[in-house]
């Protein structure tokens, strides 16, 4: 398997969404196909990252030939869906109001070129409105088509997502999101040396 990883540090103007999107393509208004915090459109993905705004927001893409694996010891939310790329060139960029060229990361060709893609989009520390190295991660490699599946889903408030009249008033429920914020917390300090 042959993979590229990029750490990337996005601006993030509002809505707390990172854009994946053909190069030159247009802005797409109609609703498309939702997998929890992915929505894929003609030639664009929106991705629901776990602040609303901010400068330098990291956010790490994988492109690779073939599935890289999913990592579900390090996430709470992953979910896939499949991305059609009519030109195998995309970029990704931060909810901004006005474009400005300078903010947009243009990734190398996909690996097979135009075609169907999977994606797969990691998220952790959306419980507790967190934004640190790698807590958004997204991979894309070739695939035949599929559905969307939501492959784990552990945090609260993708549970809300898909369960919006639920209301989180159980103690342990809390006690659950206190716990996995100390553990993250925690984890960010190790990590940091």
């Amino acid at each position: 398997m042959s993979a590229q990883t990029f750490r990337l540090e996005l601006q993030v103007q509002d809505c707390g969404v990172v854009h994946l999107r053909e190069v030159g393509g247009e802005d797409m208004v109609e609703r498309g196909l939702r997998c929890g915090d992915v929505e894929v459109r003609d030639g664009v993905a929106d991705l629901v990252i776990s602040v609303q705004w901010g400068d330098d927001i990291p956010f790490t893409v994988t492109l690779a030939d073939e599935d890289p694996g999913a990592d579900l010891d390090d996430y709470e939310d992953v979910m896939e869906i499949d991305y059609f790329s009519p030109s195998g060139r995309v970029l990704v960029e931060g909810f901004t109001y006005d474009w400005d060229v300078e903010k947009v990361v243009n990734l190398p060709p996909l690996p097979a070129g135009p075609g169907n893609y999977r994606l797969r989009y990691h998220v952790r520390g959306s419980d507790w409105e967190a934004c640190g190295d790698d807590d958004h991660h997204l991979q894309i490699w070739p695939s035949e088509p599929a559905g969307p599946v939501v492959v784990q889903a552990v945090s609260q408030s993708f549970q809300c997502q898909v369960n919006p009249g639920v209301r989180f008033e159980d103690p342990q429920a809390w006690e659950d999101i206190e716990r996995r914020a100390l553990a993250y917390e925690e984890a960010q300090r190790h990590r940091a040396g």
